[in-house]
């Protein structure tokens, strides 16, 4: 889709059945409804959009508006690994709405792969920030060498077109960056994931090419984790080394490597609900995602729980915003069309318990 057509999709799934004209994304296919051959009705909530398949949505309230930074999953025809490498995405498209379920504007090409100077291939899961009039793109691209770093790209609009910086953060490694901005006004990334995301590859601050596909620890042992930086205040830069996110259970000891149903896999996401920090993410290869909170946005967290169910889809990434005084959950699955690399985005209400919890949801009617 050329970047100055802005066509006006409806969330409702009704319309999409309707409707029998996709827009092509830059694969030459489109993101066809084959849902609607399933049956529906199993699925908690239905997709944002249809023109195109998205994934991992980072959702923000600017300028009055609901914006969505997803990832744009493609047909690249590359084959499948355990290494992630049939996640070959090549841009960025954003996303808006004025409301909940209301109608959704696809705004095109926010920035393309070829206009990254340092980057090789596959642009995973970007988060967005806004400060001192600019507005932020962060993203997680292979460099030349085939090893994730983190970039930045930067408009005057939450819609963009966005201009990346020349070269990746100095200092950052691995994927999913979010960014999350405290009631003082002081930024932090949250980023990391293992597997293809390659966190288990660095030790000491060097990159082994040759090492561990997976976890990389001992199963005794504590687990690989996310981390954490304080982002300078022009937004581009860390401005303090980087920090491990400790996550500890209700004894206060370290999640383990085996843990695989709760230790940390990627998708790190931070909120802020009365006073305490919410640190989520995705167990990955058991495809829950889980919540930690902390008094202190460094942490340590503490294990709560899970607190939505798996999806239809190898796994789900998420964002967690206030809209109006509701919670609400931007999450992916494959319910379009049915292949874990062609996803795509759904919205759904998020409850705070009155202990302090995430209330638990199910993604799938049984």
């Amino acid at each position: 889709m050329k970047k100055n057509l802005k066509p006006t999709i409806t969330a409702s799934f009704l319309a999409i059945a309707i409707s029998a004209i996709a827009c092509q994304n830059n694969s030459g296919k489109t993101a066809q409804t084959d849902s609607l051959k399933q049956d529906t009705s199993k699925f908690l909530t239905q997709p944002l959009i249809s023109n195109i398949y998205t994934a991992d949505p980072s959702a923000h309230v600017f300028e009055g508006k609901i914006y969505i930074y997803p990832s744009h999953d493609i047909e690249a025809g590359t084959p499948e690994n355990d290494n992630g490498d049939h996640f070959d995405m090549r841009d960025y498209r954003i996303l808006s709405m004025d409301s909940v379920n209301g109608k959704v504007t696809d705004h095109g090409v926010a920035l393309d792969i070829k206009d990254i100077p340092w980057a090789g291939r596959q642009l995973w899961a970007p988060d967005a920030a806004y400060k001192n009039g600019t507005y932020y793109l962060y993203f997680p691209v292979k460099d030349k060498n085939d090893v994730f770093r983190i970039g930045v790209a930067t408009s005057k609009t939450p819609a963009g077109p966005f201009k990346a910086e020349p070269q990746p953060i100095k200092g950052s490694f691995s994927i999913d960056p979010a960014v999350f901005t405290d009631d003082d006004g002081t930024s932090y990334m949250y980023f990391g994931g293992i597997w293809g995301g390659q966190l288990q590859r660095w030790k000491d601050g060097k990159y082994d090419a040759n090492g561990s596909k997976t976890d990389s620890q001992k199963e005794d042992e504590p687990a690989l984790t996310a981390k954490i930086a304080k982002l300078s205040n022009d937004m581009l830069s860390f401005a303090e080394p980087v920090k491990d996110v400790i996550i500890l259970d209700k004894e206060g000891k370290p999640l383990l490597t085996k843990d695989h149903d709760r230790r940390f896999f990627e998708g790190a996401w931070m909120h802020k609900y009365n006073g305490k920090y919410y640190f989520t993410y995705s167990t990955g290869d058991t495809h829950f995602l889980a919540s930690a909170v902390s008094d202190n946005p460094y942490g340590p967290f503490t294990y709560q729980g899970t607190f939505m169910e798996p999806v239809q889809g190898w796994t789900t990434h998420h964002s967690i915003i206030e809209v109006k005084g509701k919670w609400y959950i931007f999450y992916h699955d494959t319910q379009l069309s049915g292949k874990t690399h062609l996803r795509n985005v759904k919205v759904t209400e998020l409850t705070h318990n009155a202990d302090g919890t995430i209330g638990l949801i199910k993604p799938l009617k049984k």
